[in-house]
């Protein structure tokens, strides 16, 4: 099917540039040690908790904090990794190329997004790695574990149907980058002020906002709004990526 053709391309021109490598590096190096920054005061304090009647474990305490983390820090890389999707293709003059082909449009932008999707799907791997070696010293709480992993999918997800769109819309990179950066970052603190809004607004805010609905996995609960929301974020990006290539087509 030419939709994972196009995907196995985008993933292997991937690695064929030393900013992914890069990223992933940086990336798990930075998660390594605040992974074993968390698990070193859990050891601290564990002689503390085994008193405690119904005390938080070392998933509540040391996984739950590290995904937290790797949240934030999958906004800030994301945008770097999706800035050249389209943009790349356009201020090198071949997306004309690219449109003309016998391929249509829905095909060439679902192939660039689950190309990055499997990368970001290597990058959640790498990182899971971590808490699962836990389970050779101890017991985790394999159902939060589970549920916080496809919370961080959902999300990364999104950032990457946003980016993907952001960089249809213009030939320099580094403006796809910082579009898809501050748009992530206004919807990951939309909600930071609804406290002094009215209710129906406050309401609409909270809805709107990505870490909100990252956060329910996190607390090892699974709700269909929470999930919906990820779905209809997803699909609208990519329908309106999916239309820019078409008004680039027609124009041509």
């Amino acid at each position: 099917m030419m939709i994972f053709t196009l995907a196995r391309r985008e993933l292997r021109s991937l690695f064929l540039s030393p900013l992914a490598w890069a990223i992933l590096a940086i990336v798990q190096f930075i998660l390594a040690y605040l992974f074993l920054s968390q698990l070193q005061e859990f050891l601290l304090i564990q002689p503390k908790l085994a008193a405690i009647e119904n005390a938080p474990g070392v998933t509540e305490l040391v996984i739950v904090p590290l995904y937290g983390s790797a949240a934030f820090i999958m906004m800030l890389v994301t945008p770097l990794l999706t800035m050249r999707l389209i943009s790349e293709e356009r201020r090198n003059k071949s997306l004309s190329l690219l449109i003309s082909a016998p391929v249509s449009m829905t095909e060439i932008i679902l192939g660039k997004y689950l190309g990055m999707l499997g990368f970001a799907a290597i990058m959640i791997f790498m990182m899971t790695l971590m808490p699962l070696s836990l389970y050779f010293a101890g017991t985790l709480d394999s159902g939060l574990l589970f549920t916080i992993v496809l919370g961080i999918t959902l999300l990364l997800a999104a950032f990457i149907s946003l980016g993907l769109y952001m960089s249809s819309l213009t030939s320099q990179p580094t403006i796809a980058a910082m579009s898809t950066f501050g748009v992530l970052l206004l919807l990951w603190i939309i909600d930071w002020a609804g406290g002094k809004a009215e209710a129906a607004a406050s309401g609409l805010l909270e809805y709107l906002s990505m870490l909100r609905h990252f956060e329910a996995f996190t607390k090892g609960l699974f709700n269909s709004s929470d999930f919906i929301y990820y779905i209809l974020f997803i699909s609208l990006f990519l329908i309106l990526s999916i239309r820019r290539l078409d008004g680039d087509r027609l124009q041509r």
